[in-house]
């Protein structure tokens, strides 16, 4: 059980730096027997969703190379981060009442999704500010190799990813919260 909330969480950190990489990550371990994905979440698994879920990465990584789509992709993808991470966590916890399994999903998934969706995008925010967008392609980049490395070793080593993953989220918390109340 707690290899699986710590893989849920661990896939669910790297839909915050990318939706679609964990999303097709997940679904590939699945349909190669790597990831034991709950029944009711086999659909992931078919090779109509990985198509999809392939197709969307591919979009998703080329949009965010085009200067102001970045910026913007960075608004609607925080939501869909949020679900993507909920998706993911709910998809492999081995829970039988489906309300506890949504409601750990939606505060462990969709709670470690958003911190790190939110830290990336002020990143970005950040980056464009100090270099009038210029970086932002270095950003990306980053962005894109955390979200495959973090989902590859999530679903290799789910214990080991999922407790760093926990240690940055405390730490973007506890940042983030010492220079709101230091102002």
């Amino acid at each position: 059980m707690i290899a699986s909330v710590l893989l849920g969480i661990g896939l669910s950190a790297s839909a915050g730096f990318r939706v679609f990489i964990p999303l097709l990550i997940a679904a590939l371990a699945g349909k190669f027997g790597l990831l034991p994905l709950t029944e009711s979440f086999e659909w992931m698994s078919t090779w109509p969703a990985i198509i999809c879920f392939g197709t969307a990465t591919l979009i998703e990584l080329i949009a965010y190379y085009i200067p102001v789509v970045d910026n913007f992709l960075d608004l609607i993808t925080t939501p869909m981060a949020i679900l993507a991470g909920t998706l993911l966590a709910t998809s492999v916890l081995p829970v039988d009442n489906e309300l506890l399994k949504w409601t750990s999903g939606i505060l462990l998934g969709g709670g470690a999704a958003g911190v790190i969706q939110t830290g990336t995008s002020l990143l970005r925010l950040f980056s464009t500010k100090t270099t009038a967008g210029i970086a932002n392609p270095v950003v990306s980049t980053a962005e894109h190799m955390a979200a495959l490395g973090t989902s590859v070793f999530s679903v290799l080593l789910p214990v080991v990813a999922g407790s760093l993953i926990l240690l940055l989220i405390v730490y973007i918390l506890f940042r983030g919260g010492k220079k709101l109340f230091s102002k």
